[in-house]
């Protein structure tokens, strides 16, 4: 895992050193770049180097093939050395052991389509000499970061925003994106912070023509949103063939030159892949968790116990009030768009102190997308029995809940006055218009809703999928990137494996999910593992304890960087309305932390980047 970088913009070599500088977090191993001549100009290619696979300084990118193709790679292409069985067969030759260099043959040979044979987790781009275009593509679940700009001939693109705002005085800072950040908690793909800057969709792949400037991308992966779910398979047939797939997907990426670990909070889906490590690595596992002081907040005890009885090497991790106010003031530096998921911090915390012991880490991430984990596919079970309710009566009831001082009951109210479970699955996602934030004046565009409201399966599958197409891409995958990268850890997940994702898709809803049982298929190939007692808790997020933090030790911090003043500096926002929110959180009357955790990233986001930059 690395960071990449490239441009057609004629910048000095100084300038494309520090954009590579700006993102070093990412490769600290190697950091170069070449500028090399095109019948139009000149393409800068970059790259920070983490060395994962053959560690020689012959697999140093930007690395080139044959002469006419050069590469420059973010990620691990896990099923590389079956790839290049099959392509030495046909006569290509190999220099390295690393992925790269088979990436490079594989285009050679398949063309555009080399895509498709890729399992892994990526974001590269390859310039073809001869036919002086650039071909690049983004993994099929979006794990990779892939962020362009595109005006004309000039193309620019990085792992990271920050490397292409850094000397580009042609960016404007968009509303639209800063009212999905207030709506969602994170900025949808295509969009980004910066009206002139794209990201990659996930499962894309992308032609620039160096020549005429002509771009195209080209879907290549998606979910099959007519799949119907496969009512003849018998269930512990289903659970074997799933338990074969995740434990292959698990041992490919404890592939490595560097030593591996596995983050361990204790929960359903990172214990199974510690259970299905321990199984086919062969040495000890190392394990890591997270440890907060403050009550409520502590499940580490859950990990240790996982942890004695798998026999892993466990690294428990404490964290505190003071870890957590330097991670906050440095966030937008790694953070570098907008973000408001509060568990980046912890993520970040953890990442600090693997690194110490290994460079990469399996997670548990995409169970709860995959086999309907979530607290709010429990909640679709209830909305269901009030969407039976006649409209007209289900208003009267809305009415009256909301009138209760209950913010829960007033979310019921708002989630139950829908017209479609799907409209009411949304506004349990996120409020569309919450009383602090100023009425959009943008329509709510995004594709993906077309996952939540095909007829080919029921609900609880389409929530999951709109799910693996939003909050999957645009929030964990970001925050673990992110948060992993900020200290040079490669994170891999085997529960992303498109394989896994696919056959979980053929999966009837009853064996993922029946009332008050979710991720029932994961949790009994786990019990194979590890004793069902574990496990017998309610499901816990990876939070923070700023609900406590923010009225306490931070609260200082909050009013000072919320303050009147500050607020009135925010676009989207009726400050008035926020500054109660606070006052609110403050004296106990209400748990706003996520509000005021939403809005300190944006304002200090503006405060580092705003000034002097228009928002359009």
């Amino acid at each position: 895992m690395c960071g990449i970088y490239g441009s057609t913009i004629p910048y000095s070599k100084d300038q494309v050193q520090k954009k590579l500088e700006r993102t070093n977090f990412r490769g600290p191993d190697s950091l170069k770049y070449t500028q090399l001549k095109t019948k139009n100009g000149i393409l800068s290619l970059g790259h920070n180097r983490l060395s994962i696979i053959d560690l020689d300084t012959r697999s140093d990118q930007p690395f080139s093939y044959m002469e006419h193709i050069h590469i420059v790679f973010n990620g691990e292409i896990y099923n590389f050395r079956d790839i290049k069985s099959e392509l030495q067969k046909k006569g290509y030759a190999f220099n390295t052991s690393s992925d790269t260099e088979v990436i490079c043959a594989a285009y050679l040979e398949y063309g555009n389509k080399c895509v498709d044979h890729f399992n892994g987790m990526f974001a590269f781009v390859i310039y073809d000499q001869k036919n002086q275009k650039l071909f690049g593509a983004l993994d099929r679940l979006g794990q990779k970061p892939f962020y362009y700009y595109l005006n004309g001939t000039n193309f620019e693109f990085a792992s990271q925003i920050s490397s292409i705002q850094l000397f580009n005085q042609n960016l404007t800072i968009s509303s639209k994106a800063i009212d999905d950040y207030l709506s969602w908690g994170y900025i949808p793909a295509e969009n980004s912070i910066f009206n002139e800057v794209k990201k990659l969709k996930p499962g894309y792949k992308f032609d620039f023509d160096l020549q005429s400037g002509s771009f195209d991308t080209t879907c290549y992966w998606d979910l099959d949103r007519q799949q119907k779910q496969d009512f003849s398979i018998n269930y512990n047939d289903a659970k074997s063939e799933l338990e074969t797939l995740i434990t292959d997907a698990t041992k490919i990426r404890l592939f490595a030159d560097v030593p591996v670990g596995v983050f361990l909070s204790g929960g359903i889906d990172s214990s199974l892949i510690t259970a299905l490590a321990c199984k086919t690595s062969n040495t000890k596992v190392k394990t890591f968790s997270i440890k907060f002081n403050d009550e409520g907040f502590d499940e580490s005890s859950y990990a240790q116990q996982v942890a004695n009885h798998l026999k892993t090497d466990h690294h428990t991790i404490l964290c505190d009030k003071n870890d957590g106010l330097d991670l906050i003031e440095n966030f937008n530096h790694f953070y570098d768009e907008p973000f408001s998921d509060s568990s980046a911090i912890p993520s970040m915390l953890l990442a600090k102190h693997t690194r110490e012991k290994v460079t990469v880490a399996l997670t548990g991430d995409a169970g709860d997308e995959n086999f309907l984990g979530y607290h709010r596919y429990d909640w679709l079970r209830i909305i269901n029995y009030f969407m039976a309710l006649p409209y007209s009566i289900r208003k009267i009831i809305a009415n009256g809940m909301s009138k209760l001082p209950n913010y829960r009951y007033k979310m019921v109210a708002m989630v139950i006055n829908s017209k479609t479970v799907e409209e009411a699955y949304l506004k349990s996602v996120h409020d569309p218009s919450p009383n602090w934030k100023l009425p959009s004046k943008f329509d709510t565009d995004l594709t993906e809703f077309n996952y939540l409201i095909d007829a080919a399966n029921d609900i609880y599958q389409r929530a999951g999928n709109f799910d693996l197409k939003t909050y999957l891409p645009y929030d964990i995958n970001v925050k673990v990137d992110r948060a992993t990268m900020a200290y040079s850890l490669e994170a891999r997940s085997p529960l992303l494996d498109y394989r896994v994702v696919e056959y979980a898709q053929k999966l009837p809803t009853n064996f993922k999910y029946v009332t008050h049982n979710q991720k029932k298929i994961l949790k009994d190939i786990l019990y194979q593992y590890v004793p069902r007692q574990i496990f017998d808790r309610p499901k816990a997020g990876f939070e923070i304890p700023f609900k406590e933090w923010f009225r306490k030790d931070l609260k200082d911090f909050v009013l000072s960087s919320l303050n009147e003043n500050e607020l009135r500096k925010i676009p989207g926002i009726k400050p008035k309305e926020v500054s109660k929110a606070i006052d609110d959180h403050m004296t106990g009357k209400a748990n706003n932390y996520s509000l005021i955790w939403k809005l300190l990233v944006l304002s200090q986001w503006l405060s580092s980047n705003g000034k002097g930059i228009t928002i359009v």
